[in-house]
């Protein structure tokens, strides 16, 4: 019996503590809560940013994106923030707010904004801009953003003067945009001046007891560039190992065998015993330099370079690439290729400043050290986050000049922000074998593109 009231007073207190113990957690949130609800009332954006204070909506960089999940806050943020729609859905988000230093834009791909009395701009990606559907007509206070840094075969209707001037702002490949994205291959100088995967030249003269002098890795065949026919005649002048679906006569192992493999340890290993890489580009842009390009200045490989004819303006050095533009034919090349590769001293040249670490290109420096993204860089915004606080912080600068009744900055894209010439076969001879991609499909493209621009305006 006493047992038995033993336990029942254990337990009567139990019960008692359990009590005191819930009573205490609740004022504790309920205060705590109290103390939430006034530091989001004190910390309300000011300096003509709408202020709210019936639901508090967290505001975070675009490093830490959150999407906004419940339409009542989209309602808020849409009602009290200039409103950024991607017309292109880019980035399949249906709302965000996005912070841009002490600026705040609402971004969204919801086409039923597009009426919105905040709408201020509209976002195109260059590859998905098509003039048969687009947000008109056009509103006095509608600006218009630009985001293309594909290739110029994906869209050339943005290559002519009456269709790229339609845009406010852009971010394309050519330095003279207003978000210049000409480095976007390029981590950073660290990259180029990295030993990491260079072999010696005494291995390299080794190697080609069974390699080529020259590497070939393509598989988008018989572009715009029309770089198939060139290195097909270069072939026939030195021997070149090609491991991709164009102009294939090497196998690559075949865990290496896909895109997914194209940045792959493995794959790059493979490159790097090699002395020069044929590095061309799928078309012949001003400004547009692909990994193509960079990747064998990390590999310490000396490119073989077609494409953008302002190439030398971003060679780490005056001596670190060979430039295909300053050889008349394909002969002339393939017997400068031999010189080098039987002379150490002159190939030694081309590899002279990776060796040393010493990039000597301001301009190149300079772009990387001022660009306002990181490629492959969680500490940095991406392109596509720059772009649009570009977009933003714009938009809000002349929103703050029509609060003051000032003039507002109009800003208006030309020709040299995405600049293409027509594309050009090469003839070499007339019995070299003629691809019909050029003639069939990509000059045909480009001139009723053309067209297409002109009826758009």
């Amino acid at each position: 019996m006493v047992r038995i009231q033993r336990r029942k007073l254990l337990a009567s207190c139990l019960c008692v503590t359990a009590t005191v113990f819930l009573l205490v957690t609740l004022q504790v949130v309920v205060e705590l809560g109290k103390f939430e609800g006034k530091m989001f009332k004190n910390s309300n954006l000011k300096d003509g940013h709408a202020q709210m204070e019936e639901e508090p909506i967290h505001l975070h960089p675009f490093l830490k994106r959150e999407g906004l999940t419940l339409n009542r806050k989209k309602t808020l943020a849409a009602d009290s923030y200039p409103i950024m729609l991607w017309w292109s859905p880019l980035t399949g988000e249906t709302g965000r707010l996005g912070q841009c230093g002490a600026d705040t834009c609402f971004f969204t791909i919801n086409r039923t904004y597009l009426h919105h009395h905040r709408t201020k701009a509209f976002l195109f990606y260059g590859t998905d801009f098509n003039i048969d559907s687009l947000p008109l007509p056009r509103k006095a206070h509608h600006d218009w953003a630009l985001f293309h840094e594909e290739s110029p075969k994906n869209n050339y209707k943005l290559f002519h003067q009456p269709v790229i001037t339609l845009f406010n702002y852009t971010a394309t490949f050519s330095r003279h945009s207003h978000l210049p994205l000409t480095t976007q291959y390029l981590e950073g100088t660290e990259v180029l001046k990295s030993l990491r995967y260079l072999v010696p030249l005494q291995s390299k003269n080794y190697l080609r007891k069974r390699l080529a002098p020259l590497v070939y890795v393509q598989s988008d065949c018989d572009p715009p560039s029309d770089r198939d026919s060139y290195v097909r005649e270069l072939m026939t002048y030195i021997e070149v190992d090609s491991y991709g679906e164009c102009l294939r006569n090497k196998a690559l192992p075949q865990q290496l065998n896909g895109p997914a493999s194209m940045d792959a340890g493995d794959f790059y290993r493979i490159l790097a015993q090699y002395k020069f890489i044929l590095a061309f580009e799928n078309a012949v842009c001003d400004d547009y330099i692909t990994e193509k390009f960079w990747r064998p200045l990390k590999l310490g490989v000396v490119p073989v370079y077609y494409g953008s004819p302002s190439i030398a303006d971003w060679l780490p050095s005056n001596r670190s690439a060979i430039l295909v533009s300053e050889f008349s034919h394909p002969r002339e090349l393939a017997s400068y290729i031999r010189q080098l590769d039987h002379d150490d001293r002159l190939y030694q040249a081309y590899i002279e400043w990776k060796l040393k670490g010493e990039i000597s290109n301001q301009r190149l420096l300079t772009a990387l050290r001022e660009r306002k993204w990181g490629v492959q860089d969680i500490k940095q915004d991406n392109y596509i986050d720059a772009f649009e606080c570009m977009v933003c912080t714009k938009v809000w600068d002349n929103i703050r000049l029509q609060e003051k009744g000032l003039p507002l900055k109009r800003w208006k894209a030309d020709i040299t922000h995405l600049s293409c010439p027509e594309p050009t076969e090469f003839a070499f001879s007339p019995l070299a074998p003629r691809r019909s991609s050029l003639r069939e499909m990509w000059i045909p493209s480009f001139q009723q593109s053309k067209k297409e621009a002109q009826a758009l305006r």
